[in-house]
């Protein structure tokens, strides 16, 4: 049975590794390597793993199935200059083999639920350019796309 908890210390091992799973599926697809050095946590990945727990603007979970974990998300809350609260989804990865049985669903349902306990207005995430799963995914969760990221791309830059 798929599930999603809050994370914990103890937990910081396997989303460590998830982690590192993440970004090594991403990475190769078109506008990873910038996204991998831009916006994916960077090394060491419990560092950051670790300040996202002790920040009160931030939820970190874990996806399991059957108390196993397979994912992780994570999501903080931007005040905009209007005062506005935007929550914008850090990170959302579950395991090849354990996608298509709700357990992305799961997280995303949590951070959602725990934005709007926030006082959020809206939510950002974001997906890279022809990774058509990823779009559906939070198009079917109610996202909408509201901007486009264009990159132009320089000599030497890989």
């Amino acid at each position: 049975m798929e599930g999603v908890r809050r994370a914990t210390e103890e937990d910081l091992p396997r989303l460590a590794e998830l982690v590192h799973a993440a970004i090594a599926e991403l990475t190769p697809m078109r506008g990873g390597a910038v996204w991998a050095a831009r916006e994916a946590r960077p090394e060491p990945v419990e560092d950051s793993l670790k300040a996202s727990l002790a920040d009160d603007r931030t939820r970190l979970v874990v996806g399991t199935i059957d108390d196993v974990p397979v994912g992780y998300a994570a999501v903080h809350v931007e005040v905009l200059h209007d005062r506005s609260r935007l929550g914008v989804v850090d990170d959302i990865f579950v395991e090849a083999e354990a996608r298509e049985v709700g357990v992305g669903d799961a997280m995303l349902g949590d951070l959602v639920s725990w934005c709007e306990a926030e006082g959020c207005a809206g939510m950002d995430a974001m997906a890279l350019p022809g990774h058509r799963s990823a779009k559906n995914f939070f198009e079917e969760s109610g996202f909408t796309a509201r901007q486009l990221v264009m990159h132009h791309r320089l000599e030497g830059d890989e």
